[in-house]
C-alpha cells in the first residue's frame, strides 16, 4: 500500500523508489489517466522518451511528477486498480508520500509553513481585516510576497472577514437559547464543521448553512475546531495534519456518539474527514466520525430523501451553472448540490464536472499559477452565460473568478435565497 505511514519503510527513499517504479509500471500499461493532470502528462512523456523503460525514470523525473500533483484525487475513482484490487494502486497517496519524504529529509519549506497556518493567519487577519485586505491588493506588497514566499503576484486571494464565523455563531446561539426556552427549536442533531474558509473569509456561507438547517428543524452545535489539515498535507507535513485530525476527532467524537451527524460546507474538509482521518489516525473514533460525516448539500439531500426537507421556496433562481468540485467527485456521492437546487421551482442547473486547477495551495505558488489557469480553462469557458455561477469549493470559486470574471456562490447561499431568508444576518 502506498500510504501506510506507520510502516518503518514509509519514509525510506529506497522503499519509495521501489513502490514508485511498481506503480509507474502499472500506470504506463494502462494510461487511462493520461489527460487528467500535468503529473501524468509529464510521466508518460518521459517514459516515451526512455523508450518505454520505466526503470530508467530517475529521482529527478519522479520529483517533477510529485511536484505537479495537486491532489485533486480525480485519478483515484477513475483507476481500475485501486484497493481492494490486488495491485493496491493509490497514485495520489504515492505522491503525498513523496512530498512527505521531501519534507522529512529537507524540512517543510517556509512557503508551505506559512500557507498551512490557516488558523494562525486567519485569527490575526480578521482582527484587522480592512488593513489586511487593502495590503493584499497592493502591487508593491504582492511583488514582495512573490519574491519572499513565492505566492504569485497575480493570484487573487480570499478577502478576510471582520470577525470570524465562530464569533458570529456565539451571538446567534444566545438568541437560539431564548427560542429553545419557548420550544421553538428542536433538539440538537447536527455538529457543524465550519472550515477555515467560512470561519475567516466567507462567513456568509456558514450563516446560510445555519439558516437553512434551522429552517428545516435542525439545530446546530458548533464546537471548538481546528483546520482540517489539508494545507499541511499539501506541503507533506503529515505530523501536523495528524495533530489537527486528533484534535478535531476528540471534539467531534462525543457528539457523534450521542447521535449527531457531522456536516461541513467544504468539499476538501468533508473528503479529509471521511477518507483520510481513518488512515491518519487509524482508531475507532476517527472511523466512527468518518461514517457520520456529510458534505452540506449531501446532508440536505438526505433530509429530502426522508421527506424532511422544506419545499417552502418563494424565490426562483433561474439558470445556474454549477461546478462540481473534484473533492466531491472523489467522494462518489453523485450530484447532491444539483439535486437539491433543482427542487427550487423555475430553476435549471447545468453541471460542469471539470477541475478548476486551483487545488489547495498549489496554484498560489509562482511556479504553478500559470499552469493552474491552463488546467482550469475548459471550466472557465463554461461560465460565459448570464446565469448564476455556483461551486461548493471556495478555492474553485476564486479560480473561476480569476479565469472567467464571474464569482460563484456556494449552493447553500442560493438555497437560502430561494427560501427568502435574510442575507448575511448580524445574529
Amino acid at each position: 500500500m502506498a500510504f501506510d505511514f506507520n510502516s518503518p519503510d514509509f519514509y525510506d527513499p529506497e522503499a519509495f523508489a521501489k513502490e514508485t517504479e511498481r506503480i509507474f509500471e502499472i500506470c504506463n500499461g494502462c494510461r487511462l489517466c493520461y489527460n487528467l493532470c500535468p503529473s501524468f502528462e509529464v510521466l508518460f512523456e518521459r517514459i516515451d522518451e526512455l523508450d518505454g523503460e520505466v526503470k530508467k525514470v530517475d529521482e529527478d523525473d519522479t520529483k517533477k511528477v510529485v511536484e505537479l500533483c495537486y491532489d485533486c484525487k480525480l485519478c483515484f475513482p477513475k483507476c481500475p486498480y485501486t484497493p481492494p484490487h490486488n495491485y493496491m494502486l493509490d497514485f495520489p497517496r504515492l505522491m503525498l508520500r513523496g512530498k512527505a519524504i521531501e519534507a522529512k529529509t529537507k524540512g517543510v519549506s517556509l512557503q508551505d509553513k506559512l500557507l498551512s497556518r490557516t488558523d494562525f493567519l486567519g485569527g490575526l487577519s480578521t482582527k484587522v481585516a480592512p488593513l489586511v485586505n487593502w495590503t493584499l491588493e497592493s502591487k508593491p506588497f504582492r511583488f514582495l510576497m512573490e519574491k519572499t514566499i513565492g505566492i504569485h503576484r497575480d493570484r487573487n486571494l480570499p478577502k478576510y472577514s471582520s470577525g470570524t464565523f465562530a464569533s458570529w455563531y456565539k451571538g446567534h446561539e444566545s438568541a437560539k437559547r431564548k427560542m429553545r426556552s419557548v420550544g421553538l427549536v428542536e433538539s440538537p442533531n447536527v455538529v457543524f464543521f465550519h472550515t477555515c474558509s467560512v470561519n475567516y473569509n466567507d462567513t456568509d456561507t456558514g450563516k446560510a448553512a445555519i439558516q437553512v438547517l434551522e429552517k428545516n428543524g435542525v439545530e446546530v452545535e458548533v464546537p471548538q475546531q481546528k483546520c482540517c489539515g489539508m494545507p499541511y498535507l499539501d506541503g507533506g507535513d503529515i505530523n501536523s495534519a495528524k495533530k489537527n485530525a486528533e484534535f478535531n476527532v476528540s471534539m467531534l467524537a462525543a457528539y457523534v456518539k450521542n447521535g449527531y451527524e457531522v456536516v461541513t460546507p467544504g468539499p476538501s474538509c468533508s473528503y479529509l474527514i471521511k477518507q483520510e482521518y481513518p488512515i491518519l489516525l487509524n482508531n475507532p473514533d476517527a472511523k466512527l466520525i468518518a461514517s457520520h460525516t456529510y458534505d452540506m448539500m449531501e446532508y440536505l439531500a438526505k433530509l429530502n430523501k426522508e421527506n424532511k426537507l422544506s419545499r417552502e421556496f418563494i424565490n426562483p433562481q433561474g439558470e445556474i451553472t454549477y461546478h462540481l468540485p473534484c473533492h466531491l467527485k472523489a467522494q462518489n456521492i453523485g450530484y447532491k448540490s444539483r439535486d437539491v437546487l433543482e427542487l427550487i421551482p423555475d430553476t435549471k442547473v447545468e453541471v460542469v464536472a471539470k477541475c478548476s486547477g486551483h487545488d489547495g495551495t498549489w496554484s498560489l505558488k509562482k511556479e504553478y499559477f500559470t499552469l493552474s489557469l491552463e488546467v482550469g480553462k475548459p471550466l472557465f469557458d463554461k461560465f460565459t452565460n448570464g446565469g448564476t455561477a455556483a461551486s461548493d469549493c471556495p478555492l474553485a470559486q476564486l479560480q473561476i473568478e480569476k479565469g472567467s470574471g464571474k464569482k460563484p456562490r456556494h449552493p447553500i447561499q442560493i438555497l437560502r435565497d430561494a427560501y427568502g431568508l435574510e442575507k448575511n444576518p448580524k445574529t
